[in-house]
């Protein structure tokens, strides 16, 4: 089964970045998150879209 939500610590590891950077891209709208409860959950579509967007960036 593949992972649609990761929290915050395994998306960051996902990533390579730190916890502060990507709630620094959270609070820019770069990535997306829900809130379930307490918790909040970062897409993992949205992960994905930003590896494309970067990748797009460094390319053209």
């Amino acid at each position: 089964m593949h992972k649609t939500l990761f929290s915050v610590v395994d998306a960051s590891k996902t990533l390579g970045i730190g916890k502060t950077s990507l709630y620094a891209l959270i609070n820019r709208g770069d990535v997306k998150t829900v809130r379930l409860g307490r918790r909040r959950l970062v897409l993992a579509s949205s992960i994905d879209a930003l590896i494309e967007r970067s990748t797009a960036e460094m390319e053209g």
